[in-house]
């Protein structure tokens, strides 16, 4: 199963921002997303979420075989870590939450409440939830946001081991994570152009029913 995009452009608030862009990630493999602020990596990456219908183009990977871990953590402030991590285990009915609570060196931290844990700490939960959903797709936007060298190191080893079980990773990150096997897509190739140059329009295109098949 590889995840495919062909033609895809997307919009922020109705304002086309990327164009023409297509790519192929296959299990085993991960594409860092690279471009200065504001060019539509946050817009692309909820495209292939499924969070957000694109302009035009296609992409081949059901949004079911998705993981997104956005700038948030998804936590529930008043469950425990080990709460948290089977509440979501349980959602994608996946089995044990130990693995996951020890690649990102969270057992210690098991019966405490979220609400309780450090930004650093906040962060590796919301990360771990990744390993308990079973999916084979991660697509991730700025991961390493409040984690220190340490844990950025335990993150990409966790990324490094996802890839090794055939998944596949979409990453938007200015971190270097260790994955020097990663490919790395500038999409500053692809911002829209206005109409008048030439550009897609702003009107969402209503056919994207099925863009994922």
């Amino acid at each position: 199963m590889d995840l495919s995009v062909s033609d895809l452009a997307v919009a922020r608030g109705g304002v086309p921002v990327l164009e023409g862009l297509g790519f192929a990630v296959s299990g085993g493999e991960a594409l860092i997303l690279r471009g200065p602020n504001g060019i539509g990596k946050t817009t692309l990456l909820r495209t292939l979420a499924g969070l957000q219908p694109p302009l035009a183009g296609t992409m081949s990977l059901p949004a079911e075989a998705i993981a997104y871990a956005a700038h948030a953590d998804g936590l529930k402030a008043t469950l425990t870590v080990a709460e948290n991590l089977g509440f979501w285990a349980a959602v994608y009915g996946t089995g044990a939450i130990a693995p996951a609570m020890a690649r990102m060196n969270l057992a210690q931290l098991a019966t405490r409440p979220a609400m309780s844990l450090s930004a650093g700490q906040k962060r590796r939960l919301g990360l771990a939830r990744l390993l308990v959903t079973g999916r084979p797709v991660w697509v991730l936007d700025e991961p390493t946001v409040s984690l220190d060298t340490a844990s950025v190191a335990l993150f990409g080893e966790a990324v490094r081991g996802h890839l090794a079980a055939g998944g596949m990773a979409v990453i938007a990150t200015h971190i270097d994570l260790g994955l020097p096997e990663a490919r790395v897509l500038d999409l500053a190739a692809f911002k829209a152009r206005p109409p008048g140059e030439g550009g897609i329009s702003g009107e969402f295109d209503r056919s994207f029913d099925g863009a994922f098949a």
